[in-house]
């Protein structure tokens, strides 16, 4: 467990005063509200990073695959076709007739 250390920061006064009566209200200690913010700060910033980092990966992967010659193409058309064949099939189980 981390030793505990305090923090200091300044703020409007009246931003002050209306945090510790909605704390109050809520019936938590406003140090216990702003180590929470703190800590989903922290989580939501690791997060973005991460989530950018993995992003950033899958890009560089799909433009190496792009530029490799030995990947196997499949042609719009045949994309569009194998498509129309699968929402006729939908279609006909459900019912209706495709146009």
């Amino acid at each position: 467990m981390s030793k505990e250390t305090s923090f200091t920061l300044e703020l409007d006064a009246e931003l002050r005063e209306q945090f510790l009566i909605e704390a109050d209200a809520a019936k938590r200690p406003a140090s216990d509200l702003v180590r929470d913010f703190m800590q989903a700060f922290v989580r939501q910033q690791r997060d973005g990073r991460e989530h950018d980092a993995w992003f950033r990966a899958e890009v560089e992967k799909a433009l190496r695959e792009a530029d490799d010659l030995d990947v196997k193409r499949i042609p719009h058309e045949d994309i569009g076709e194998t498509w129309r064949r699968e929402r006729a099939e939908i279609l006909e189980r459900a019912g209706k007739r495709s146009t």
